[in-house]
């Protein structure tokens, strides 16, 4: 079966001052997707309202999740999502929990954990707050009715983080991947082995990678991932697990020009994700 796509151009998760952008990065990869299996869930032009719980653009983020599940609940296989920021994976991998009865370990690769929570944000932006949420520690709209076991989940590629997220990792014992593992795929495998998951959701904030690899990323941090490190690991766990999910996020082109650039790269991953 051909993969589904469906294409989140949110950018309300985002606390950059370019952060329409990011909406631009996810029309831009869908001019690149087969238009017969890609389904585009619609993103309100205003930000919205924080609706007294304190976190910016609540109202927008919550309408947004809403239709993304409404999209993904008439998908008969897995989809890869499309973002926009990173906020776009709290549907997909509520979904992947629905679809799999918790069975499925989430593989976050980021260079930033995305653990905060309102108190602790330095930004109040929920992009950084997505994954915590999705653990059930957030604004209580949005977290998922079976919230992800932190037994579940593997950080990749993480770089750079706040303090209240590295006493928040320290405290769960979540498992975690560097750089340098995942230079070897047989790393990967082996974690998500270790949580004892049947399937397997692959979250991709494309900031993961060096930026020197791609051009187009809103908030950049040296020393990544290669695109061939990030491909073969890709590989290495659709080998040995099913597929629950996906999401690809955080692309942020300049321009036109940019995002020609970079698309190779971003289909690349994509090209990873659906083969057969």
């Amino acid at each position: 079966m051909p993969a589904t796509f469906v294409v989140v151009p949110q950018w309300q998760g985002s606390g950059s001052s370019r952060a329409l952008r990011l909406s631009d990065g996810a029309e831009a990869i869908r001019g690149d997707l087969p238009a017969s299996s890609t389904r585009v869930v619609e993103v309100p032009l205003e930000a919205g309202d924080e609706l007294g719980s304190g976190l910016p653009r609540l109202g927008s983020l919550q309408l947004v999740r809403d239709r993304t599940l409404a999209v993904l609940a008439d998908v008969d296989d897995w989809a890869l999502t499309i973002g926009g920021d990173c906020g776009v994976a709290l549907a997909a991998v509520d979904h992947a929990l629905e679809r799999t009865g918790g069975d499925v370990a989430v593989i976050w690769f980021d260079a930033h954990p995305d653990l905060n929570t309102l108190e602790s944000s330095p930004s109040a932006a929920f992009s950084g707050m997505v994954l915590r949420t999705l653990l059930g520690d957030g604004i209580g709209p949005l977290v998922p009715a079976t919230p992800l076991a932190a037994g579940r989940l593997v950080l990749a590629g993480v770089r750079s983080s706040d303090e209240g997220e590295d006493e928040f990792v320290s405290a769960t014992a979540i498992r975690q991947l560097t750089v340098d593992d995942l230079a070897d795929p047989a790393a990967l495998v082996a974690a998500v082995e270790a949580t004892g998951a049947g399937s397997v959701y692959v979250h991709i904030d494309l900031d993961v990678l060096d930026p020197g690899e791609l051009l187009g990323l809103s908030d950049p941090v040296p020393f990544g991932v290669t695109p061939a490190a990030l491909v073969a690991g890709v590989r290495a766990l659709k080998g040995r697990f099913g597929l629950a999910g996906a999401s690809i996020a955080g692309f942020s082109p300049a321009s036109p020009d940019e995002a020609s650039d970079d698309l190779p790269t971003i289909l690349r991953i994509i090209g990873a994700l659906t083969a057969s």
